[in-house]
């Protein structure tokens, strides 16, 4: 495969297909990145889980390259590795084993089985039109859909058993607070709701 010049980048789709308790997801959450052939798998995996918003860390991952029949991963937490299909996540390169158009997964926690489609898209990419600068590592500049907790936890202390408590009567931290216009209740892949709040002089 011919090798990337240093200077190029792709624009990489990655859309997050379910795991954990949130099930399968759909409409499916996604991500668009802004990635150099020369980062490496760790650093595109560090930027994924920053912008599907990942808080706990401690957890195997892995890409699967569905064209060559390899995963890469972090060879130094695996004990048993078998050279001819895993690849070091902390040294190869995305440039080295992928192409543009080329699809591919990363899967966050081996357990829970976070399952992400990975997507480089037709033709390369100007970080500076769509960033706005030039990055050391991938950036997401694009995204849509609701991103569920990895626990399904739905606020701040949620143990699955302690009721949701009631919103403050001012959330707002000043005297102007707005009122609400609409409540949004979310339960992670199974609904999201909006009410409207309807006004006592309609």
């Amino acid at each position: 495969m011919t090798r990337r010049r240093h200077g190029s980048w792709w624009s990489v789709r990655v859309d997050l297909l379910g795991g954990g308790q949130a099930g399968e997801l759909w409409p499916h959450p996604g991500r668009i990145f802004a990635v150099a052939p020369v980062h490496t798998f760790h650093m595109f995996a560090e930027a994924i889980d920053d912008a599907f918003a990942r808080w706990d860390r401690s957890h195997l991952h892995e890409f699967e390259l569905p064209a060559s029949g390899k995963t890469v991963a972090e060879l130094r937490f695996i004990d048993d590795i078998d050279p001819a299909r895993e690849l070091d996540a902390d040294v190869l390169t995305l440039g080295e084993v992928l192409e543009l158009g080329a699809e591919f997964r990363y899967t966050f926690d081996l357990g829970d089985n976070w399952r992400h489609r990975c997507v480089i898209g037709p033709q390369e990419i100007d970080p500076g039109e769509v960033l706005g600068v030039v990055p050391d590592r991938p950036l997401p500049y694009w995204g849509w859909g609701v991103i569920p907790d990895p626990y399904g936890r739905m606020f701040d202390g949620d143990d699955g058993g302690t009721p949701i408590p009631e919103p403050p009567h001012q959330p707002w931290p000043g005297p102007d607070a707005p009122e609400p216009m609409f409540i949004t209740e979310h339960g992670p892949g199974q609904y999201t709701r909006t009410v409207r709040i309807i006004d006592n002089d309609e």
